[in-house]
């Protein structure tokens, strides 16, 4: 028996990109609106409450106005929006976030897809919180870069249409500069931080591929951790899983540089620590393909998970393309 999927925004960058990682499924049938009924409330509710699993590819609101209209109990949801990231009655979909969360999503009704940036930063943050070695309280200071495409359709036109009202022919740009970045909370909540970390996006010519840092003064911290003891932490959190690898310390001191487009077309994850014992730093990094495990590979995971079948199902490594 296939399960019915309704996409709804499957027209945006993620729902185009988790239909290609789709297709050929033969346990699954899709349920489409054509152009004409996108917009037509009465369709979409049909649509929305005919459903096995719906995942919504939409802004905030509409995301919240689409759970609104689902009047079936037995549909589920996959929100890839940040309406219900740290909602009650949703489960974060994050498997490796600690044990027993993939069997969370496994039997979830309500599951909130995370956030580019937001996953990359729990990944990092939550297992060193977990084992102590990060208090609560720490103050924690986020840098990051991503490709063009994390930022939908209009910031994709704004770097490849000439004729964009606006048009950038800038190789790199900082912004969130207001400091309140929409998934702060969500890093926040699931990293455990007792505050909000001060958080510093940027986006560089290049259409996908993501890098989250976090520097840490290893001296600052209580019992001052050597960058083994942020390894071992982060190794041992992360131990057999499939999509997120935190790669050996050696490998990484060899590295000279760290390239953000080296996983796109995946739905791996990365992490880095880079120390420095003499001064007592470190910084970990993660890298991941914004567009796979930072939205729609991570979409797919979560779905295979709630079907039942192994969860990299269609998410073999290749180029996924974006349109």
């Amino acid at each position: 028996m296939t399960a019915k999927v309704f996409i709804d925004g499957e027209a945006g960058t993620t729902g185009l990109q988790i239909r290609a990682r789709l297709e050929g499924r033969n346990d699954l049938t899709f349920l489409t609106l054509g152009d004409s009924e996108r917009k037509d409330p009465i369709r979409r509710a049909e649509m929305l409450n005919d459903a096995d699993i719906v995942i919504l590819c939409l802004p905030d609101d509409a995301a919240r106005e689409a759970v609104a209209l689902i009047n079936n109990p037995s549909v589920r949801v996959i929100d890839a929006s940040s309406a219900h990231r740290t909602a009650n009655g949703w489960t974060y979909g994050f498997p490796e976030y600690e044990p027993g969360q993939a069997e969370l999503i496994a039997a979830g009704k309500r599951v909130t897809n995370p956030g580019c940036y937001a996953i990359t930063s729990v990944a990092i943050l939550h297992p060193l919180v977990v084992a102590g070695i990060l208090p609560a309280h720490t103050p924690i200071t986020l840098n990051a870069i991503s490709g063009y495409s994390g930022g939908g359709k209009k910031m994709i036109a704004a770097f490849e249409d000439a004729s964009a009202n606006d048009h950038t022919d800038a190789a790199f740009q900082v912004y969130g500069l207001s400091l309140d970045h929409k998934h702060l909370p969500e890093i926040q909540a699931w990293s455990g931080l007792d505050h909000a970390p001060l958080f510093v996006p940027s986006v560089g010519r290049f259409r996908q591929g993501m890098i989250v840092q976090a520097p840490l003064q290893l001296w600052s911290l209580d019992g001052q951790p050597t960058p083994e003891d942020i390894h071992k932490a982060l190794a041992d959190h992360y131990a057999g899983q499939r999509f997120v690898k935190v790669m050996p310390l050696a490998d990484s001191a060899r590295m000279v540089g760290l390239e953000p487009e080296a996983l796109n077309g995946s739905n791996e994850m990365h992490l880095h620590v880079f120390g420095n014992a003499g001064n007592g730093q470190a910084v970990v990094m993660g890298l991941l393909d914004n567009l796979g495990k930072g939205a729609s590979g991570q979409a797919v995971q979560n779905l295979n998970l709630m079907l039942g079948v192994p969860a990299d199902t269609g998410l073999e490594k290749g180029e996924i393309p974006i349109t």
